[in-house]
């Protein structure tokens, strides 16, 4: 379980695969309250050919750390790690939050980033009024309220409920000063006025059942991207665990078209 510090947090880390390839590192950031075991699936199948990293963000899984107030902050940790393992050119793929860092490195590294994945992602947090309201309001419950009604809404219905259970209580593990600072950095993250720069081929996959950040949401942003494909799965917030088979078939068809 090789470990890296980093301005004051030590990250937790993966990095399985051939080195001797011909294909850049595929690089895996996973959202709020999660952490780098939400790519088992994806690990397991490209590790087998070709180099995978993928990290716990600080204060997350097994890294240490407390939160931070802006997804940049966070970027830089994923840049500190890879500077780390002397990867200079990778592929992003980025949950949620971690689709709001992929962004941030490609708009500050486009030189570094050959190809990125965004993951029920989205350029900016937007909520109508109702939702608004329920969302401030839900950060004057108890913290395990809170992140178990984030986590509940997070999963298409029908979804096994002891399942949900488990990821509920693994991410309420998560320390709530880390939770609730990083929600405060997504609520302020806002690159979509920029989206436009960003000429890296990227594929944008996202739950038709998604209610955290709906599917309008992404395609508002996709339309604003030089190049973009886009692909619906019949999921909601959590595709990763959710369709884990369907993400990674989405994955190796765009790793292996032509740009």
């Amino acid at each position: 379980m090789p470990q890296l510090d980093v301005d004051g947090a030590v990250l937790t880390y993966d990095d399985e695969g051939p080195r001797d390839g011909a294909d850049v590192p595929v690089v895996f950031v996973h959202g709020w309250t999660a952490n780098r075991h939400r790519w088992d699936h994806q690990l397991a199948h490209f590790s087998a050919g070709r180099r995978v990293i993928r990290l716990d963000l600080r204060g997350h899984g097994e890294s240490t750390g407390a939160g931070v107030r802006t997804i940049a902050e966070l970027a830089k940790d994923v840049l500190a790690l890879l500077d780390h393992l002397e990867v200079e050119r990778f592929v992003l793929v980025g949950h949620s939050m971690g689709g709001m860092i992929s962004q941030t490195i490609a708009l500050s590294h486009a030189d570094r980033v050959e190809r990125m994945v965004l993951v029920n992602s989205i350029g900016r947090m937007t909520y109508n009024r109702g939702r608004g309201l329920l969302m401030a309001a839900s950060t004057l419950v108890p913290y395990k309220m809170f992140v178990a009604t984030n986590i509940q809404r997070a999963f298409a219905p029908g979804y096994p409920r002891e399942e949900i259970r488990e990821y509920i209580r693994s991410s309420a593990d998560t320390p709530r000063e880390v939770v609730m600072t990083l929600y405060g950095a997504m609520r302020a993250f806002d690159v979509l006025d920029r989206v436009g720069e960003i000429a890296t081929p990227t594929l944008m996959v996202h739950g038709y059942h998604d209610i955290q950040l709906p599917v309008r949401q992404m395609l508002r942003m996709a339309k604003a991207y030089p190049n973009a494909v886009v692909r619906i799965i019949d999921a909601g917030h959590e595709l990763p665990v959710e369709k884990p088979a369907e993400l990674t078939a989405a994955l190796d068809w765009f790793l292996t078209a032509k740009a």
